[in-house]
């Protein structure tokens, strides 16, 4: 929760008391009803305090993917920092379940322009794709002319990092963020459809949605913090459930890994014209393709 991260230091998260693995399991039920599968982006924290919930989540058929272990800003570490959190963030989540973790989604979308170098760390360390910059402009995060669509990170050190972007849809020259997270509880509801049909009609992708567990839970502490933060994290939690049940009923889910597996988020290869565009500046990248050894993908599509 990056509204209390002042709030809340991180030295006094175990003298609270957990509602994460209530939360969690509200939403498996939630998808069990609706046969849909998705990755659940772990803190290696969690992963170490509650081993038994990473292991119920993995069993259920969904994809182990990692959050950091602290959840600290990537624009906030130093890059031997960042290398340390990702070894032991993933280690713990791998640790809790036995299976391998391909998958990274940075705190608060904190992977900027001056932190790209966390892509290349992220290469080096064995991961395959990462989810961590929104290509919009936000007073905490966003790389505004980054590409809008899956493609692949050429690293350093040679290896390809798939970038899989959370959805945006483009209008007068901006793109605008939706069908996801806040966005998703503080917009109309009407405007999260608009997204979706945007992206199944218009730019026919399919589209990477993305929640908290405790954005399903209406019943957590109040927390004395800025006026902008309450507003920002406990606008709507009542109405949180109901609106994903809706898109369960209307929309198929699946793992991001299993997408990519399959070659549903690759783009076509940008040329060189289009390379030099507003839309890649800055961006070494190539069609999206992944290749993942058995063991995270073997889920349903649902």
């Amino acid at each position: 929760m990056e509204a209390f991260a002042k709030d809340v230091p991180r030295s006094t998260w175990e003298n609270w008391p957990s509602r994460v693995v209530e939360n969690t399991r509200k939403i498996l039920n939630l998808f069990e009803r609706h046969g849909a599968k998705g990755t659940f982006f772990f803190l290696g924290w969690v992963a170490n305090h509650f081993p038994s919930l990473v292991r119920e989540v993995q069993a259920q058929g969904h994809e182990l993917a990692c959050h950091s272990y602290w959840h600290r800003r990537v624009c906030s570490l130093a890059p031997s920092e960042f290398r340390e959190d990702v070894r032991i963030s993933k280690d713990a989540i791998e640790q809790a379940a036995g299976v391998s973790v391909y998958g990274y989604r940075a705190p608060s979308w904190s992977i900027s322009k001056d932190s790209l170098w966390a892509l290349d760390i992220l290469g080096e360390e064995g991961f395959l794709y990462d989810s961590s910059i929104y290509p919009i402009r936000h007073d905490l995060y966003g790389i505004p002319d980054a590409p809008r669509f899956a493609y692949v990170y050429q690293c350093r050190s040679g290896a390809e990092l798939t970038e899989v972007p959370p959805p945006t849809v483009r209008i007068a020259g901006f793109n605008l963020p939706g069908a996801g997270g806040g966005y998703f509880r503080l917009f109309p509801f009407l405007y999260t459809e608009w997204v979706l049909w945007n992206f199944e009609h218009h730019y026919k992708k399919p589209v990477v949605t993305y929640f908290h567990p405790w954005e399903f839970d209406p019943k957590q502490p109040r927390i004395p913090t800025t006026v902008k933060s309450r507003f920002r994290h406990y606008t709507n939690l009542a109405i949180a459930e109901k609106r994903l049940g809706l898109l369960l009923q209307r929309y198929l889910f699946q793992p991001i890994a299993t997408a990519l597996e399959a070659g549903e988020l690759c783009v076509a290869k940008p040329t060189r014209e289009a390379s030099r565009t507003a839309e890649y500046r800055d961006y070494p990248v190539t069609a999206a393709r992944a290749v993942f050894p058995t063991g995270q993908t073997g889920g349903s599509k649902g």
